[in-house]
């Protein structure tokens, strides 16, 4: 097999919805041309999957590291990221290929996600879609299939759904010295437009994320975004996540608001003081 397209999927304990992902996968029009790769760290899946998998076991790690082991471990020269819990539609993987094939160098395609309905869709899931606090995709439309902005494209390079050469891939791993959840996908990108990678919007190729949030774990996720967001900031310079003088003071009073924005800014502070 000489495949064209590596899709990399770091897991932790969900083998029922990897399943789904990979019977996705198996219905793509160029199943043939895609190898699978599935980086474990809880040597927790099942195995009788609906098409061939690469199947490894890594010490428990934090997804970043299990992506950079994927990309070790990829034969083909496009590498794709995909998130465990994303069922693409048929033409995803196609759409992606297609785009590095016509560009003479390297690029870095992004595709879209929406939640999937049969979770149930609940009132902070669609307020995080729509405000852009989980995925922005909204503040991106304007440049579907055309590069996002040099200057933003950063903030948009979300490894749920996101192609590059292989090549490009080793050169710029993701840091493996963070611990907490939150702000990993930024800080790649950062280092990709300093590569001058560029990042082409596919809005065709769709991604439904299998995956329900209610308000509680929406805050948590907040908080856990304020402390890592303390912990990037000290390794990385240009890093700008936590708010800082007066920018921090209309964070703070826009946080005693009772509106949902307010309820999340409050839970992103309180994770920054933990921080």
């Amino acid at each position: 097999m000489n495949p064209k397209l590596s899709v990399i999927i770091p897991t932790h304990n969900r083998p029922e919805v990897l399943e789904q992902c990979i019977a996705h996968l198996s219905k793509q029009t160029i199943a043939q041309d895609i190898e699978l790769i599935v980086i474990d760290d809880v040597h927790n899946a099942k195995r009788d999957w609906q098409m061939p998998v690469r199947y490894y076991t890594v010490p428990p790690c934090h997804q970043g590291a299990a992506r950079n082991h994927g990309v070790k471990k990829a034969q083909a020269s496009t590498v794709m990221f995909l998130g465990d819990d994303m069922f693409l539609s048929p033409d995803a993987c196609e759409l992606h290929l297609k785009h590095h094939t016509n560009h003479s160098t390297p690029i870095a395609v992004l595709g879209i996600v929406d939640w999937d309905p049969e979770v149930g869709i609940t009132h902070v899931m669609r307020w995080l879609m729509k405000s852009g606090w989980q995925f922005g995709y909204n503040k991106i439309r304007q440049y579907a299939k055309v590069f996002v902005p040099n200057g933003m494209q950063h903030y948009f390079t979300y490894t749920s759904q996101i192609s590059l050469s292989r090549e490009v891939a080793l050169r710029t791993p993701f840091r493996e010295d963070v611990n907490l959840y939150g702000w990993e996908d930024i800080e790649w990108g950062m280092r990709l437009k300093d590569l001058g990678v560029r990042l082409f919007f596919e809005p065709k190729a769709k991604a439904l994320h299998h995956h329900q949030i209610s308000l509680s774990d929406s805050l948590k996720r907040m908080e856990t975004l304020g402390r890592s967001a303390v912990e990037m900031a000290a390794l990385v310079d240009g890093f700008d996540r936590v708010p800082k003088g007066l920018k921090r003071l209309k964070y703070e009073v826009a946080a005693l608001l009772p509106t949902m924005g307010g309820k999340h800014r409050k839970a992103f502070l309180k994770g920054i003081k933990k921080g």
